[in-house]
Parts: structure tokens; C-alpha cells; sequence
């Protein structure tokens, strides 16, 4: 197959909030096992980006591939089920549910992450497994929507700013993890604030801004491109 060795391939997607529109003509592809960050400002369309692959903000025009399989329309259940997760900015975790309930409810028999691997990548939720969401602190909430992402078993895993609010030894525990993903050939869109993280963990770097693609590249070719890191990024120097 053509596209066999593209896990995700987003072709002219177009997207709109009511009559706003969000995403122009996104295209980009994240090839199988790597890491794809996805930067620019605060609404610049990334996090539309990662709706729209996840089946919650289905584009209107244009061309959304997993592993050569069209799931642009699709249910966000349905895309799940064929191995992409999503692990929103917000979290999404069960506040009155334990942390053992929030892992739980994900669980797929068929995944290779289950419950007692997910603990041994994140140590600090065994000890919190009774506690409810809302008790857990934002670190906590952190790798317990990692983990329950892990155990719905994707091949694709869509991150949505995962380093926001967090300390930096948690930031660090958050960035192993990824590395660790990689190495185990999951593929990652990572979407981040927080751009020398992003660089420190991608492969391929794409900058958006008002939903376009405005560079693409390696994460060397953008560190050395000083006009878009201070008009796009707001980074000098």
C-alpha cells in the first residue's frame, strides 16, 4: 500500500466551530513510531486539529488517514475502537470515580497496556488507586489520563498539551513516558505550549497559525529559523 507506512495523514482538512472557520487546508504526516509535534500560539487550531482526527470536530472538507484507512465522519467511539486515543488538555478524568474506576471503565482485553503496566509507568497512582478524581492533584490527573488512554490499547496516541500547569519533575516523569511510548513504536501528535519540550521529543515539527500551516520541518531547522520561532512561537533568540 501507498500510505502503509503513514500511521496518520491529514490531506486539505478544513474545520468550523458554527460559521468560524478553524482549520485551512491542514495537511501533514505522522509516520508510524515517531513523534509529530504540532505548535503555534494559543488558538492557532492545534487542539481543533486533534478534535477533528478524534472524530469530535469532523472537518467538512478534506482527508483524514490512519494507517490508510479514511476516518474522517466517523464516530470518536469508532475511532477509538481502531486504536486512537486522545488525551485532552482538560484531562477528562471522572471526578467522583476512583482512579482505579477511571482506569477501569477503559480497558480493552486486547490491549498490551493493562492495568498492572500502567501502574508500573506511572508508580505514583498505586498508592492513589482509591482516591477520587477530584482529589488527585494535577500531576496525578496527568498520567492517570496517560494511563487510561494506554489502556484502551492505540496505536496512535493525540496529546493535547501535557505538560500544561505541571511541575517540572512531573514534566520530566511526562516526557520519559513519551520516550518510553516511542520506543515501543506508538506514533504521538503532540501538541505543546511548552516548545523545547515539544523539540526535545519530536521527529518532525509542524508550526500553525489562524489554522494554517505556516512551517514544516525537522525540530534542528526550526530551532536555527529565528523569524518563525519569534513571530509564531513568541520565542526570541
Amino acid at each position: 500500500m501507498a500510505h502503509e507506512a503513514a500511521a496518520l495523514r491529514l490531506q486539505g482538512v478544513n474545520a468550523f466551530y458554527g460559521d468560524s472557520h478553524v482549520l485551512r487546508d491542514v495537511s501533514f504526516t505522522l509516520e508510524r513510531g515517531r513523534v509529530l509535534a504540532l505548535l503555534g500560539r494559543n488558538g492557532a487550531g492545534k487542539t481543533t486539529t486533534l478534535r477533528s482526527i478524534a472524530g469530535l470536530a469532523p472537518p467538512r472538507r478534506g482527508a483524514i488517514r490512519y494507517r490508510g484507512r479514511s476516518i474522517a465522519g466517523l464516530e470518536p467511539h469508532a475511532i477509538s475502537r481502531i486504536g486512537v486515543a486522545l488525551v485532552p488538555e482538560t484531562r477528562g478524568i471522572f471526578s467522583y470515580l476512583t482512579a482505579r474506576e477511571n482506569l477501569a471503565i477503559a480497558r480493552r482485553m486486547a490491549s498490551r497496556w493493562q492495568m498492572e503496566a500502567v501502574l508500573e509507568r506511572f508508580p505514583a497512582l498505586r498508592e492513589r488507586l482509591g482516591s477520587p478524581g477530584r482529589s488527585l492533584s494535577g500531576g496525578e490527573q496527568e498520567m492517570l489520563a496517560i494511563a487510561r488512554a494506554l489502556m484502551t490499547g492505540p496505536d496512535l496516541l493525540l496529546l493535547d498539551e501535557p505538560s500544561q500547569g505541571l511541575a517540572p519533575l512531573v514534566v520530566n516523569a511526562v516526557m520519559d513516558t513519551i520516550r518510553e511510548l516511542k520506543a515501543q513504536h506508538v506514533s504521538m501528535l503532540l501538541v505543546e505550549q511548552n516548545a523545547e519540550m515539544a523539540l526535545q521529543l519530536a521527529d518532525r515539527v509542524y508550526v500553525v497559525d489562524h489554522g494554517t500551516v505556516v512551517f514544516e520541518g525537522t525540530p534542528e531547522r526550526l530551532r536555527a529559523d529565528r523569524q518563525v520561532t519569534t513571530t509564531y512561537l513568541g520565542v526570541g533568540g
